[in-house]
C-alpha cells in the first residue's frame, strides 16, 4: 500500500511544485492529473521530475473535460493518450470517469459558472457507447489498469441528482459499477450520497484496484482527519485485506490552505499522512 498525492490538490501550482511539496512530506509517489498544460503530459518532463524528486507516478487520471488541446478529440481519445504516457512511464493506472447521462454546458453569470443540460451534446453518448463495445478489448491490448471511478451527487433545485451511468448513488446502486473490472473508490464522492466507503469497499472487493482519499464535512475532498467519513476505519479493513495498490489523497486548494507558506502547506501535508499511516499500522 503506498500513499501518494494528486497533483490535483494543488492544481493551482506548477507540477514540480507539487512534486516537491509531496517529496518533503513524506509522500510514497503521485498521482499526476493530467490537463491543459503540457508539463502535466510530457513523458521526458515528468520523468525529469520523477528523478529529481526521487517519487514514482503510480497513477495518471485522465483529463476531466475535453477542453484539452492535443490530447484526444472525445473522451475515449483522451483515456487512450493517458494510457500510452502511463505505459510510457511505468504507471500502474489511469483513472477516468464514468459517462454522463447528458451532455453539458456552462452559463457563466455572476456568480461564476453554472453547469446545465445540453440536449445538443452528443459526446456522453459516444463515449458510453465506446464503453459498452470497445472498452474490454482497449484494456486486454495494455497492462495499465483502466480504473473508473464513481461520482458525487449534483445539486438541482435542491435535491441530489446522478450524473452518470452506472453511478453508485445508493445502497441500492452500489453494485451497478461492478460491471467494471477495476475501480477507483473515490471516497468523498460517497459522502456526497451519504454512502459508507467501508460498505463500498466491502461489496466492491477485490475491484478496487485505485484509492482517491479525502473526507466529507458538506464540502468534498478535506484532509481525511477533517469531516464526517471514518476513513481511519476504511484504511484499516484495506491494511488487513493486504492492499496492495495506491491510495491517493485527492484533496480541494483550500483544504491545504493554497497560498500559504510552503512550510504550512507541508504541515498539512504530514498531519495527513501521520493519519493515514497510523491507520493501517
Amino acid at each position: 500500500m503506498r500513499f501518494i498525492l494528486s497533483t490535483g490538490s494543488l492544481f493551482t501550482y506548477s507540477v514540480d511544485r507539487v512534486f516537491a511539496l509531496a517529496a518533503e512530506a513524506g509522500f510514497d509517489g503521485i498521482e499526476v492529473l493530467v490537463d491543459h498544460r503540457w508539463d502535466s503530459r510530457q513523458s521526458d518532463y515528468l520523468r525529469q521530475l520523477m528523478e529529481s524528486h526521487q517519487l514514482p507516478v503510480p497513477a495518471l487520471h485522465s483529463p476531466f473535460s475535453r477542453n484539452c488541446s492535443g490530447w484526444g478529440e472525445t473522451e475515449q481519445g483522451a483515456i487512450a493518450r493517458t494510457t500510452e504516457l502511463a505505459a510510457e512511464l511505468g504507471s500502474q493506472v489511469v483513472i477516468h470517469h464514468l459517462p454522463t447521462r447528458f451532455g453539458h454546458a456552462f452559463l457563466q453569470t455572476a456568480r461564476g459558472n453554472r453547469l446545465l443540460p445540453n440536449p445538443f451534446d452528443s459526446s456522453p453518448r459516444k463515449y458510453a457507447d465506446w464503453i459498452k463495445k470497445d472498452y474490454a478489448e482497449f484494456q486486454a491490448e495494455t497492462e495499465v489498469l483502466l480504473c473508473i471511478e464513481n461520482l458525487p451527487a449534483q445539486k438541482a433545485f435542491g435535491r441530489r441528482v446522478n450524473p452518470a451511468h452506472w453511478n453508485a448513488h445508493s445502497r441500492a446502486t452500489l453494485d451497478d459499477i461492478t460491471r467494471f473490472p477495476n475501480i477507483t473508490l473515490d471516497t468523498t464522492h460517497l459522502g456526497t450520497w451519504g454512502l459508507d466507503p467501508l460498505e463500498a469497499y466491502e461489496r466492491w472487493g477485490q475491484r478496487v484496484k485505485h484509492v482517491h482519499l479525502s473526507n466529507y464535512n458538506g464540502d468534498e475532498h478535506q484532509r481525511p482527519e477533517n469531516g464526517i467519513l471514518r476513513l481511519d476505519t476504511l484504511l484499516s479493513r484495506m491494511a488487513a485485506d493486504g492492499y496492495a495498490y495506491s491510495i491517493s489523497l485527492e484533496l480541494h486548494p483550500g483544504a491545504l490552505e493554497a497560498g500559504a507558506s510552503d512550510s504550512r502547506i507541508v504541515e498539512l501535508l504530514r498531519g495527513s499522512l501521520y493519519y493515514c499511516r497510523r491507520a493501517v499500522a
